[in-house]
C-alpha cells in the first residue's frame, strides 16, 4: 500500500480511498518516495505480532501548506483523559467494520473518518498519497497504519469533542526540523525516544517517533543534540 502512483482504488473511482501521488507539491516528493521504499523495521522496533493479534487502527499524517510553509496537522488529547492526558497525537483511531478490509482500504477510510470526527476537517479536501508500514503500540495493543495525506483543499478544523480533545493545531515542518526544538524524552520506565518542543506542546511517543522517521528518510532531518533530555511525568 505504499505507492504514490495510480492504484486499483483510483481505477475503481472509489473517491476518498484512492491513493495517488498525482499533483503533489514538489516539497512532498521526498516523503512520497520514502513511503514507497521504507521498511517496517526502519520505522520502529515494535512491529505487529505475527499471530495477527492487535487492535486494528489508523492515523492520518496530514501535510498542508500554511502561512509559514509546509505544516503538519496534530491534535492534543484532553487533560482529563485517563490515558496519556494532554499528549499530542495524529488524528486517528480504531477501524470500524464499515471501514472495510484492514489489510487494504480499511485503514484509509478509518483515517479519514476519524480525522473528520476529531477535527471537523472535510475528507474531500484530503489526497491520500501513501501509506507507511503497519506499526505496533505494545502498551495499548494497537496495530497502527499511518496514512499519508496532502491537504489539497484545507477546511477549518477544531476540537470537535472537548471531552476527548483539548485542541487541534498545525506545526510547521520548519519548526519540526529546527534542532533547537528537538529533545530526547525520558519515560519513567526508562524508555528514551525522540520528542519535539513545538506550539507550546511536547510531542513524544508514537507520534514523535513516526515524525522523526519521516524527517530522517525524507532527508529533512538536521543534526540535533540527542543529549538534551526532557523527563516525562509519571502520569503519561
Amino acid at each position: 500500500m505504499t505507492h504514490t502512483g495510480e492504484t486499483e482504488t483510483d481505477r475503481a473511482h472509489e473517491g476518498p480511498v484512492a491513493v495517488t501521488g498525482r499533483g503533489l507539491p514538489g516539497w512532498l516528493a521526498p516523503v512520497a518516495q520514502a513511503a514507497d521504499t521504507v521498511r517496517p523495521e526502519q520505522l520502529s522496533r515494535f512491529l505487529p505480532p505475527t499471530s495477527g493479534d492487535g487492535r486494528q487502527s489508523a492515523v492520518l499524517i496530514l501535510f498542508g501548506e500554511g502561512a509559514s510553509g509546509p505544516e503538519l496537522l496534530l491534535m492534543e488529547r484532553a487533560g482529563t483523559l485517563r490515558s496519556h492526558p494532554g499528549q499530542p497525537s495524529f488524528p486517528g483511531g480504531s477501524l470500524d467494520p464499515a471501514d472495510g478490509d484492514p489489510l487494504t482500504t480499511g485503514p484509509l477510510r478509518a483515517a479519514l473518518r476519524e480525522a473528520q470526527e476529531e477535527t471537523g476537517l472535510d475528507p474531500a479536501g484530503v489526497q491520500i498519497f501513501g501509506v507507511l508500514p503497519r506499526l505496533y503500540i505494545p502498551v495499548s495493543g494497537f496495530v497502527v497504519t499511518p496514512v499519508l495525506g496532502w491537504w489539497r483543499e484545507p477546511t477549518p478544523v477544531r476540537a470537535v469533542d472537548s471531552a476527548e480533545t483539548a485542541r487541534v493545531f498545525t506545526v510547521s515542518v520548519a519548526d519540526l526540523t529546527d534542532p533547537a526544538n528537538r529533545v530526547t524524552a525520558i519515560h519513567p520506565s526508562g524508555h528514551r525516544g525522540p520528542a519535539f518542543l513545538v506550539e507550546s506542546a511536547l510531542v513524544w511517543g508514537f507520534t514523535a517517533g513516526v515524525i522523526d522517521r519521516i524527517l530522517h528518510f525524507s532527508g529533512w532531518e538536521q543534526p540535533w543534540d540527542r543529549t538534551k533530555q526532557v523527563p516525562l511525568d509519571w502520569r503519561t
